[in-house]
């Protein structure tokens, strides 16, 4: 039990303390502009949000997809406009939180309301 624990602990810190940035879709690290709004992929307008203990996960939508992070938590409301920082990307990921699997989510070190 107690190595399960430690393990588990061990793996949450380096998810989320990593330096290592997260690939993007497009294969890069920087953020493209979309072009009909010129909203960068770092970006997107709120379309649903959930909370858990620790964290504010969000559906964005920008002009090339929808997706959904999950940053510190905050305050935002469905048509907010929101900037992150993308840290780690992770494909099928499990909440036991929200007895949901998300097929593809991003863990943002930061995220801000910028409307």
């Amino acid at each position: 039990m107690k190595t399960t624990y430690l393990a588990t602990t061990f793996f949450i810190g380096i998810l989320f303390f990593s330096p290592l940035p997260a690939l993007a879709e497009a294969g890069t690290s920087t953020p493209a502009t979309g072009a009909a709004t010129g909203m960068p992929a770092n970006e997107g307008k709120v379309l649903s949000t959930l909370d858990a203990p620790g964290y504010t996960y969000m559906e964005l939508a920008n002009t090339e997809k929808r997706f959904w992070i999950a940053a510190p938590t905050m305050r935002v409301k469905v048509g907010d406009r929101v900037r992150f920082d993308q840290s780690l990307v992770m494909k099928n990921f499990n909440s036991k939180t929200h007895n949901r699997t998300f097929k593809e989510i991003i863990f943002a070190n930061s995220a801000t309301v910028i409307n």
